[in-house]
């Protein structure tokens, strides 16, 4: 068991708010085996990359995790092909994971509470449908959320995207979350995992 995790997010700081609620039940397990978890913002996706790849170096005692957008349809080559591009070992792609297209595909699998943060004007008919978020295209994904949000009082989503991105981290439900995105499970259970 490591006795610390840290996880290198793709995203603004102003997110890790959000990400520290939304990863809660994790924090807690870690807390009683005496484990650090904790999050790293790195800002862009190359940005993640670089502070992972440095982690590796500076912290090898520590379960290193990059968790990025992967920008297209999840491939299970994903992380052997991210390993390859910067010239990591093969066998980190097991401490990368995905939020499949987009970290906004989470806040799809939990469209109540999306619609209980945005209040009147909420134009839940806007959004997908499928129960399996990871299978919306980014561009679905941004236009969904885009037209939802664009007649309520707090505003269009990608107006005020780290504001919003972070209450909204911070009131969706893990447990729908992963049964709606795999990859969103895999890290769950790969993290309890290490820490029983």
């Amino acid at each position: 068991m490591p006795s610390e995790i840290r996880i290198y997010f793709e995203g603004d700081k102003g997110l890790k708010p959000g990400f520290h609620a939304f990863f809660k039940d994790l924090r807690e397990c870690a807390r009683k085996r005496r484990c650090k978890l904790n999050l790293v913002a790195s800002g862009s996706g190359a940005a993640a990359c670089r502070d992972f790849g440095i982690a590796l170096r500076e912290h090898p005692s520590a379960w290193n995790i990059l968790l990025a957008d992967s920008e297209a349809p999840f491939s299970d080559q994903l992380s052997l092909a991210l390993c390859r591009e910067h010239k990591w070992k093969q066998s980190y792609a097991i401490s990368v994971f995905w939020m499949v297209e987009t970290m906004e595909s989470w806040f799809h699998a939990d469209k109540e509470k999306l619609a209980d943060l945005y209040g009147a004007g909420f134009k839940r008919s806007a959004l997908k449908r499928n129960p399996k978020v990871e299978e919306i295209s980014k561009k679905d994904l941004e236009s969904g959320l885009r037209e939802a949000t664009r007649n309520t009082s707090k505003g269009n989503y990608f107006d005020n995207k780290t504001e919003h991105a972070a209450e909204l981290l911070r009131s969706i439900r893990h447990d729908f979350v992963r049964q709606a995105a795999p990859n969103c499970a895999r890290l769950f259970d790969a993290i309890l995992a290490r820490l029983t």
